[in-house]
């Protein structure tokens, strides 16, 4: 079963989180329960997130998630939706979760009427590169990413001429 977050769902989802980055060998997330459940159910959510269920001992319990936003193609003149990350907990794999959670952010891309939905995948994750290549997604190797972060977003920062109100 695949569902809207809860508020009651973020200790799990963080929990989640920490597996995920565990997965990819990065350093212990930063993020703290209060900013994850600000983010998601604060006065101005700005990312969502959907829970996969699997049955369990107690009854249900999180298989795995997928955490998004909303971007804008000025393309197109839509929105459309951008995976931030997708995870199914070892234990769940191979049981379709994953596929659940991205028909679920197709689902809702076609209903609102998004024109996009992008992710972007570890080039060393060739198990999940495959995956997505197998239901159809696009490898888009024409755009490099970037990242500003620590120091050098601080000093860009502080290289405005103005100050925006």
């Amino acid at each position: 079963m695949i569902r809207k977050a809860l508020p009651g769902d973020v200790p799990a989802l963080h929990a989640m989180i920490r597996e995920l980055a565990a997965f990819h060998d990065e350093d212990e997330t930063e993020a703290t329960d209060e900013q994850l459940h600000d983010a998601l159910f604060g006065a101005d959510p700005g990312v969502f997130a959907l829970i996969a269920e699997a049955p369990g001992e107690h009854g249900p319990e999180p298989a795995g998630f997928a955490l998004w936003f909303r971007n804008f193609s000025t393309w197109t003149g839509t929105h459309g939706v951008y995976l931030e990350d997708l995870y199914v907990r070892p234990q769940h794999r191979g049981g379709g979760h994953g596929k659940a959670l991205l028909a679920a952010l197709a689902g809702i891309c076609v209903e609102r009427g998004y024109d996009r939905f992008e992710w972007s995948a570890h080039t060393e994750n060739t198990a999940a590169i495959d995956f997505y290549k197998s239901l159809g997604a696009e490898e888009k190797d024409i755009w490099t990413g970037f990242r500003l972060s620590g120091a050098p977003l601080h000093t860009l920062a502080e290289s405005r001429s103005v100050n925006m109100q």
